[in-house]
């Protein structure tokens, strides 16, 4: 009988252990992460742009390898390197930033390759429209942040949208339908 309550005991305690793993949430850090977008401009160069206020949140669960990303861009805040296209870019041909201040990416799941996210799918919303696009993680790191104390996670993550689907393609195909979204995102615990 020792090897019972020995075994069951056992049994309780994974069944414990496993209690206590939750889903902890992240809050993005605005002023490390910075969503960035690239296209081909007139087949003379690859234009690099980034917006500079994002908010958002990021739920991990490391024991059932569950995650949800959900994130706020703020559309008015675009920088191009100058500060004629921003004004342009904003218009109604492109982001329309009047009518559609923010654009919005909500996972629906994300997949892990071992122990790490290794895409993310959702949905992206953008100028009222919503696609469903996966990022696809390149890095990820979880660790506790040097300066401050806590828990945190680090991440890069890409795809390819085309702009035309998401009623911004004035230009195309001059200027390239599609458009390379990359993300590096540091969120705090």
């Amino acid at each position: 009988m020792p090897f019972l309550r020995s075994l069951s005991a056992l049994a309780l305690a994974a069944v414990a252990s496993s209690s206590f793993a939750a889903p902890e949430t992240y809050n993005v850090d605005p002023s490390h992460s910075f969503p960035r977008f690239s296209y081909n401009h007139f087949g003379l160069s690859t234009q690099l742009s980034k917006f500079n206020k994002v908010t958002g949140t990021v739920v991990l669960d490391k024991e059932a390898k569950t995650g949800a990303v959900d994130v706020t861009i703020d559309m008015k805040s675009v920088e191009t390197g100058s500060t004629v296209f921003n004004g342009h870019i904003q218009g109604a041909d492109f982001l329309d930033t009047a009518a559609h201040p923010t654009a919005t990416f909500k996972s629906t799941k994300v997949n892990f390759a071992g122990d790490k996210p290794d895409s993310i799918e959702g949905n992206l919303t953008i100028k009222g429209v919503t696609k469903p696009v996966t990022l696809k993680v390149t890095h990820f790191v979880a660790m506790q942040h040097p300066m401050m104390k806590r828990d945190a996670i680090g991440a890069n993550a890409s795809a390819v949208i085309k702009r035309s689907e998401f009623n911004a393609g004035k230009y195309a195909p001059n200027v390239g339908d599609e458009v390379t979204i990359t993300v590096s995102l540091e969120a705090i615990k």
